[in-house]
């Protein structure tokens, strides 16, 4: 019965959140605690349920908000100006450079873990360049979603933070395992960049350009920019990367206080720092709150015992000889994934079966959500039509969804398959 209502509440929450019925957090919310009654259970148990995963999922809550936070404000410092500028000069008027340029400060700007934030930076920059030379579109949009891919496994983008908190887990032992599989899908792109930038060179030649990009900023825009804090900014990142992968300092912490110190010393006046946190305070809501959330859903479901419930159905269906196979499976299949499931119920409504499953067969739980990561929602999420970010980019660009999917969709696939491979080679999962 449990069983039952388990699969009930998953497949309500995918019906609801993919028709667009409810918003995610109405779903994450009701869904489990309309299930939950017709569990049997009461509105105490069911509230002690829900308080215990919103304590589970509290670190990592406070991880996204102040890590978007933080680079969100580097950003509107400038931290990145120098590397934009340098980038588009040198690249002149060689496509097989401008391809490469692309990928690179695509990498460089998803540090902070936002699709929409790099989209609109990248192509404004990018796309007067590609339509002056002829570059074809499609390349420009295909290389921008596949250079954010491997960087979106970083622990403060939304779809690690679902995949950190619904294992109840840490980036230390989500991403750090991933690092040599994020790696190898850096140098995967980059192979792809510079093969579809070599096409566009041998098909147009090299074009003598004197280009000039100018960031359209409004006065508002230029008056947060910090050139002169630039090398100080450039410091601080760094060590926060640093003490973020070491685990000095547990992540939550760590992003709380250097958010602080960077707001307090590139915006040291008080409507400056009121200016900076109202500008992005919506974004931040909206990603933390959904959070908080899930802590709820996967609470009910936790507590409930229906998860358990229904890893033991599922279980019954896998022959043990084959059982070892569970996460190369997940991450394979994880990049189509993508084109099925939102973030939310995939990492939300799948994930939790996954890996109680595998540990039926004395798995690590945590390699499914390792080997989800290498596609799902993060290679894949640029190409899915169930993300707004993927219109913005399609838009942006200048070109057609069902276009740039079957130009894109394949690269990507390579590019979780190359992951996929570097993970069973660095033990990050097992066959």
């Amino acid at each position: 019965m449990l069983a039952f209502l388990g699969f009930g509440t998953i497949l309500v929450f995918l019906v609801l959140i993919m028709s667009k019925k409810m918003s995610v957090i109405t779903a994450l919310v009701l869904t489990p605690i309309l299930f939950g009654f017709l569990a049997g259970f009461s509105p105490k148990e069911l509230g002690d349920f829900a308080i215990a995963g919103i304590k589970q999922v509290a670190p990592t809550g406070i991880l996204l908000m102040f890590a978007v936070l933080y680079f969100a404000t580097m950003l509107d410092a400038g931290l990145f100006d120098p590397v934009i500028s340098a980038i588009i000069k040198s690249v002149k008027g060689d496509p097989l450079k401008v391809v490469i340029g692309t990928a690179i400060l695509t990498m460089v700007v998803h540090l902070d873990g936002d699709g929409t934030a790099t989209f609109m930076i990248v192509i404004s920059a990018f796309l007067p360049i590609y339509k002056r030379l002829k570059i074809n579109r499609l390349v420009l949009s295909s290389i921008v979603a596949l250079s954010v891919g491997p960087m979106h496994l970083v622990p403060w983008s939304g779809t690690s933070a679902r995949a950190i908190s619904v294992m109840k887990s840490d980036a230390v032992h989500i991403f750090n395992p991933n690092i040599p599989s994020i790696i190898a899908g850096v140098v995967w792109v980059l192979f792809v960049a510079y093969y579809l930038g070599k096409k566009e060179r041998n098909r147009l030649g090299v074009i003598d350009l004197d280009y000039i990009h100018s960031k359209n900023l409004t006065q508002e825009q230029q008056g947060l920019k910090r050139p002169k804090l630039i090398f100080f900014n450039a410091i601080l990142t760094i060590f926060l990367i640093i003490s973020l992968t070491i685990g000095w300092i547990p992540a939550p912490v760590l992003f709380v206080v250097f958010s602080m110190l960077a707001l307090l010393i590139n915006y040291p006046k008080l409507s400056e720092q009121t200016k900076v946190l109202k500008g992005h305070g919506t974004n931040i809501f909206m990603v933390s709150s959904m959070i908080f959330a899930a802590g709820i859903f996967s609470g009910i479901l936790t507590g409930s015992k229906m998860i358990e419930a229904m890893a033991g159905s599922l279980v019954s269906l896998i022959p043990q000889q084959h059982a070892n196979w569970l996460p190369v499976l997940t991450a394979l299949t994880s990049l189509p994934a993508s084109i099925l499931f939102t973030p939310d119920a995939y990492y939300f409504g799948v994930v939790p079966i996954l890996s109680q499953t595998a540990g039926q067969f004395g798995i690590d739980q945590l390699e499914i959500a390792r080997a989800a990561l290498l596609g799902q929602m993060t290679v894949g999420f640029p190409i899915s039509p169930l993300t707004a970010s993927t219109f913005l980019l399609i838009g942006l660009a200048e070109v057609d969804l069902g276009e740039h999917q079957k130009h894109t969709f394949w690269w990507a696939w390579g590019t979780t398959i190359v992951m996929t491979i570097m993970a069973i080679i660095s033990g990050s999962i097992h066959i």
